[in-house]
């Protein structure tokens, strides 16, 4: 299959985009008005007898425009999967780099608060809340199986393979993922409600079964995690204050920084802002909320990595805790946090 220039592509591409959204054969002053070329209806007329001589698109009645052929959808098919399959990788790539940063970054804040306080520290590894879907791939890995990629905000990716029980030709598979992203792109989980996911299935005719298992994968990417990743520091500081060192106080302290999604909690405690004062929060004695250290007290507070990643930092000492410079001390490193996102974007 001949390669094609730049401008060979865009107009074949805005052919088959037009068509497959019209149903309707597509002429050279169409796409005079589709494309960014900025060519004129000559050139595109000229571009579309070449692509026509190419086999890539063909002239179904005399006078009337264009429409894709096999081969035109083929080439469009496979360059459309490469673009996203590039798209996915660097995602991929930049994923594990910055998992693998924000991993020694986040212990080491942990370590840092734990040295300077004095009291034990736990930082959450940030979230999304409220993700919405960036973009889905379909693609065939056999006639009985569809690998459905599903990139959410926060760059998280899923993967699933969804049998079929007949292949699903190139131009249904084209429709399909048009379908897909045209309907669900920016959506929150709390968005695509059961009239979206008819009307979609009703646009998908006999695959409507097929779009509503790739609804349910899209809908486990996007929601919310059920573990959450914890780091934590200073755990042998709590024996320094009496009133902790007790058997009962140490046991329950010992148990929740051992089993970290106790300590888990506070990120959900600490998700709404509208109850903390400039992003932090006390909790004093029996305002825990973590059964089995009623008797200290914890300051948190959130920070943010952008496209609604959301951590939690905490601070758990005695209930005679320095509060003021825990309280400050919180304040720096949350700003430092936040302002870290700022610069990478800049």
């Amino acid at each position: 299959m001949e390669q094609l220039d730049e401008r060979k592509m865009k107009i074949l591409q805005a052919i088959i985009r037009n068509y497959l959204e019209t149903g309707e054969p597509v002429g050279s002053r169409t796409i005079s008005k589709y494309t960014d070329l900025n060519l004129s209806s000559a050139t595109i007329r000229n571009e579309m007898s070449d692509l026509e001589e190419m086999g890539y698109i063909v002239q179904p009645h005399t006078s009337a425009g264009r429409i894709p052929t096999d081969r035109g959808y083929r080439l469009y098919v496979d360059s459309m999967m490469e673009e996203n399959a590039r798209q996915v990788e660097e995602l991929k790539e930049m994923l594990v780099e910055k998992d693998e940063k924000m991993d020694h970054l986040l212990k080491q804040v942990a370590k840092v608060l734990a040295v300077n306080t004095n009291y034990a520290t736990m930082v959450t590894a940030p979230r999304t809340s409220g993700n919405k879907v960036k973009f889905i791939q379909l693609s065939r890995v056999s006639d009985e199986q569809i690998l459905v990629v599903v990139v959410a905000e926060g760059n998280i990716i899923k993967n699933t393979i969804i049998s079929v029980s007949e292949p699903i030709d190139d131009e249904t598979m084209l429709k399909l993922n048009i379908l897909l992203n045209t309907s669900l792109n920016g959506l929150a989980i709390d968005e695509i409600n059961l009239a979206l996911i008819s009307k979609m299935k009703t646009q998908a005719g006999e695959y409507g079964a097929f779009i509503g298992d790739v609804i349910d994968a899209v809908a486990e990417t996007i929601k919310d995690d059920d573990d959450l990743e914890v780091y934590t520091s200073g755990a042998n500081n709590i024996f320094k204050y009496p009133e902790l060192a007790n058997e009962e106080n140490a046991s329950g302290l010992i148990n929740a920084f051992e089993e970290k999604q106790i300590l888990a909690q506070l990120a959900e405690y600490n998700s709404d802002e509208s109850e903390t004062k400039n992003g932090i929060r006390v909790y004093i004695g029996e305002e825990s909320p973590i059964s089995g250290i009623k008797d200290c007290s914890i300051v948190t507070a959130s920070y943010e990595f952008g496209d609604g990643m959301k951590g939690t930092i905490g601070i758990i000492g005695p209930k005679r805790m320095d509060y003021e410079k825990v309280v400050g001390t919180l304040q720096t490193i949350k700003g430092q946090l936040d302002a870290m996102y700022s610069e990478d974007k800049k």
